[in-house]
């Protein structure tokens, strides 16, 4: 090989031209070379020194989609455990089969067509994981949408999509039968999730998993058993790396959630990065405790553990102790999960060294770990937790801590192939390590733009050194290592346990209580969930008889578990500017005051 001081002494003596002489290169060492030269000469190199040992800082994606994934794991491991649930398994030859017989009746049966979108609604479950395969083998794409979203909600998602089919769970079906009755979904495929548990587990299984099959006349309903047992083929597959492979709904600057477009190569992209990253096996057994519908569980609990042939054990519902016998009893080594969920399983007055000895990878993010959480972690199973950072329009992550040398309360460096930057939000100018700005992102794993919506991808994205960086719109600072850090949120949005809440929307929906004449809704600490939310209220005149637990009440019936607002506190008026804006920031600086007292 020849080193760079060779090529300026050709140059220099005119022997060789530079140019000439990285076209010799290219040709030797092929397009891996071209692609470093392309991705890796631009980028902030501060972070490279710390990259994991032994994997490279560039990955060439295959030009596969995530089925084929699935399809060559069932080939690779045809009688190996693919899936657990509550006492009963299946392998990915079985996986796989039943996937393509599911697709075949999405194409035969209900007409899905390439480039569909088609609804995934439903608990995490192997109806799940077949669910959203079939749809790809169908040539059509995912929409995969939080199951506690409420019948209104899932409304603006289901016409805002263009969606006509949905594979849902059947606890799930009331708040689908308006669209349904009015046409807009028009076919549906219903899992009952005792299908697939062990009835010998029933204790352990949440209300929806023990709940038997239900029937459904309707016109429009198919029985999940009945799709299977009509043994459909799948036509010959169309779908390439660059067609649409799913759409996660995110919050926005409007207020108004939107699909974020992603391709088969996009998701790869994470696949086969976080892949590497966490030394994923075969071997692995890896606890699905995330909701699969998530960007972060979708990739970490289902995407990885197919590609690399691991078990994927699932749970429906989050239950810290069935957590705890499950990890001891499967011998879980990989578990991806977020920071609050993590603090709730340590804080279980059961759990003993022994019940997690058998852990090698714990990994997540969603919210900073506490440092004495992490102190604890460490002193009970040696491991230290290693966090990452992305979005939805990332398809998870973008940084991840190098396993070996991870900080707490740290974002991470930027992952294969990745370029971040910290630019001032106001100007674009680019800012240097330890001044705190805007981070935004050029990568394989950035999103093609939101669905429908030409005005908000305008402004997602800013151009640098003639590359397009999407727009994170979080406020954060990187060190002189590459590490990044969390400093603030540019947007006003509230994560609670993972979930991004869009307060505009909370207040949207408040404000049909009769009794609520203004709202202002900010986020709060919460030592369970990270942050929660918190309304702020003026009442009518004619209700000031209302109290804040009717208002809490109220609210649990109109909007997603995770939405609700846990505190309310009633006020004679909000701070207003003198065009009438509401100033939540002056709310949310009282918070954090009453924060700051309460630590003196």
């Amino acid at each position: 090989m020849v080193c760079a001081c060779r090529s300026c002494f050709l140059a220099e003596n005119k022997l060789i031209s530079p140019g000439r002489f990285f076209v010799i290169l290219r040709e030797i060492f092929g397009k891996r070379f071209q692609i470093m030269q392309e991705r890796g000469m631009k980028m902030i190199k501060d972070h490279l020194p710390y990259f994991p040992k032994r994997i490279p800082v560039t990955l060439t994606l295959p030009e596969t989609t995530l089925y084929t994934n699935l399809e060559i794991t069932a080939k690779r491991y045809p009688h190996k455990k693919a899936i657990s649930y509550y006492g009963s398994s299946m392998t990915f030859s079985e996986l796989l089969n039943e996937v393509d017989e599911l697709a075949g009746y999405l194409q035969y049966d209900l007409h899905v067509k390439k480039g569909d979108r088609v609804l995934l609604y439903m608990q995490n479950s192997p109806q799940f994981i077949i669910g959203y395969y079939a749809i790809l083998r169908a040539d059509a794409a995912v929409v995969p949408i939080n199951p506690m979203n409420t019948a209104d909600e899932l409304s603006f998602f289901v016409k805002d999509c263009g969606i006509r089919k949905a594979v849902a769970g059947q606890e799930l079906i009331g708040n689908m039968m308006q669209l349904v009755k009015e046409g807009t979904i028009e076919d549906t495929v219903v899992a009952a999730y005792s299908d697939y548990a062990s009835a010998e587990h029933i204790m352990e299984q949440p209300e929806a998993v023990r709940a038997e099959r239900k029937a459904f006349d309707d016109r429009g309903f198919h029985l999940w058993k009945e799709a299977l047992a009509a043994k459909r083929r799948p036509m010959e597959a169309a779908a390439g790396p660059d067609d649409l492979a799913v759409l996660p709904y995110t919050s926005g600057t409007t207020g108004l959630p939107k699909g974020c477009m992603h391709s088969h190569r996009t998701v790869q992209a994470n696949t086969f990065g976080g892949y590497h990253w966490l030394n994923a096996t075969s071997d692995a057994v890896s606890l699905a405790t995330l909701p699969l519908f998530h960007v972060t569980g979708m990739v970490h609990s289902m995407h990885i553990p197919i590609l690399s042939g691991a078990e994927m054990v699932v749970m429906t519902r989050w239950d810290r102790e069935t957590a705890r016998k499950t990890i001891k009893e499967k011998k879980v080594n990989h578990w991806v999960t977020i920071s609050t969920m993590l603090i709730d399983f340590l804080a279980n007055p059961e759990l003993r060294r022994e019940d997690v000895s058998s852990l090698m990878c714990l990994a997540g993010g969603g919210a900073a770990l506490p440092a004495a959480v992490g102190e604890k972690l460490t002193r009970m199973t040696g491991l230290k937790f290693v966090e990452g950072y992305g979005l939805s329009e990332t398809i998870a992550q973008t940084h991840f801590n190098p396993a070996d040398r991870p900080k707490l309360q740290c974002l991470g460096i930027p992952s294969f192939d990745v370029d971040a930057r910290i630019i001032d939000p106001v100007s674009g100018e680019e800012l240097p390590a330890g001044a705190e700005g805007e981070i935004v992102v050029n990568g394989p794993q950035v999103f093609l733009g939101y669905y429908n919506r030409p005005e908000e991808n305008e402004h997602s994205f800013i151009e640098l050194e003639g590359k397009r960086f999407f727009r994170t719109g979080d406020i954060g600072r990187r060190d002189e290592e590459g590490y990044y850090f969390m400093v603030d949120r540019v947007k006003r949005m509230i994560n609670a346990s993972g979930f991004k809440v869009w307060p505009t929307e909370v207040e949207s929906l408040l404000y049909r209580h009769p009794a609520v004449e203004q709202a202002c809704v900010v986020g709060i600490p919460d030592e369970r969930r990270g942050e929660t939310v918190k309304a702020f209220v003026v009442l009518s005149k004619d209700a000031l008889g209302t109290s804040e637990a009717e208002i809490i009440e109220w609210a649990k019936g109109e909007m997603a578990a995770y939405k609700y607002p846990r505190v309310i506190e009633f006020r004679e008026s909000l701070p207003m500017t003198s065009s009438g804006k509401l100033l939540w920031r002056k709310l949310q600086e009282e918070e954090k005051q009453k924060i700051g007292e309460v630590i003196k």
